[in-house]
């Protein structure tokens, strides 16, 4: 009696696991389509095109009819509905929704699994707090007028939820605890990491002051104009909310500079992970991996340059944010391959 009762708890328990790594891969593929959403939102200027939250003029759509943009326009005068871009941020929102509440079951999931021997159950707990704090960014992205404070950390939260969602996969798919201890190889690529992270967030930076247009030359930043670039307010942490920041409000002495740090960033990035390659990767199972992301790195400098020179045209802009993220997917891999086994020196 007793073996046939555990026997269905392990049953069940095997259950519960696949469909919990079953959601946590649709969550992977929402969470990319909400910040490739988000990229897409922010490039086409919509980020305030619903001026409030959760809804939008006080909706739970973008106005259509007459009467209700009428409705709109008494809430909110002066700001027109533009139903088109409207859309594509209550699309963002609906998505972003959509994953907090498939990460709510991963979270409900957890809390019974969690007397399962290696059980992921503190990731996921992680998560659904991150997710929330997310979803508070979110509003504070509309309400606060697009600080770039705000909108920076936005985007610091989605990449967080695809890291953390890619490392939740890879511990449920193991299902145990690894004997192996941090080793040099381990250690360099999370620093790698970091400093990829980093300059995805300055890239963030860059965006959200507008500063993509601080340089005007591919090589240098503005020839012919003698700009003394202002690096200390260029990182200045403003919290004024009585404008709207979209368009920008930073001078060219500060947009420049962000524009040059976010290059110097590049390139440290690039050389870094060829660094690597060279002492570390090159003889290693996960090199192809690294090879891969090296290519990246690459083909986003020349994107970033062509961005520069073709003055940030929409497609090139949102490429720029594709491989962004494309990259940090191939870093986290590499993070959890350099876990595996570690070819002999």
């Amino acid at each position: 009696m007793n073996q046939a009762l555990n026997s269905y708890d392990d049953t069940a328990v095997k259950r519960k696991q696949h469909l919990v790594l079953q959601l946590v891969n649709a969550c992977v593929l929402l969470v990319l389509i909400v910040i490739f959403m988000g990229g897409w939102t922010r490039i086409n200027d919509a980020g305030l095109s619903c001026p409030d939250w959760p809804g939008c003029f006080g909706q739970l759509t973008v106005p259509n009819s007459q009467p209700e943009i009428s409705a709109a326009a008494k809430l909110y005068p002066g700001v027109a509905v533009v139903q088109s871009k409207g859309w594509l941020e209550m699309l963002h929102r609906y998505l972003a929704g959509s994953l907090g509440l498939l990460v709510l079951v991963i979270a409900v999931i957890a809390i019974q699994l969690r007397k399962v021997p290696f059980y992921p159950y503190l990731l996921s707990f992680s998560l659904l707090a991150l997710v929330s704090f997310q979803a508070v960014l979110g509003m504070w992205t509309v309400t606060l007028k697009l600080l770039p404070i705000i909108v920076t950390l936005h985007l610091f939260g989605g990449l967080l939820t695809m890291i953390v969602l890619l490392l939740l996969r890879a511990k449920l798919v193991t299902q145990k605890v690894t004997d192996k201890q941090w080793n040099k190889h381990n250690y360099s690529v999370l620093i790698g990491l970091i400093i990829l992270f980093l300059q995805v967030l300055l890239g963030g930076w860059t965006s959200s002051n507008y500063a993509g247009w601080g340089c005007s030359d591919w090589l240098g930043c503005n020839p012919g104009i003698e700009v003394d670039y202002n690096f200390y307010n260029a990182f200045q942490i403003s919290l004024d909310t009585s404008v709207s920041h979209q368009g920008g409000s930073l001078g060219l002495a500060e947009r420049g500079a962000i524009q040059i740090s976010h290059r110097f960033g590049a390139v440290l990035v690039m050389l870094y992970f060829i660094g690597f390659y060279f002492t570390l990767a090159k003889k290693q199972s996960w090199a192809k991996t690294t090879v891969i992301l090296l290519s990246l790195l690459a083909l986003q400098i020349v994107v970033g340059l062509l961005n520069i020179v073709y003055a940030i045209p929409t497609m090139l802009a949102m490429g720029h944010h594709f491989l962004a993220v494309l990259a940090l997917i191939c870093t986290t891999k590499l993070l959890i391959d350099s876990f595996g086994k570690v070819a002999k020196e």
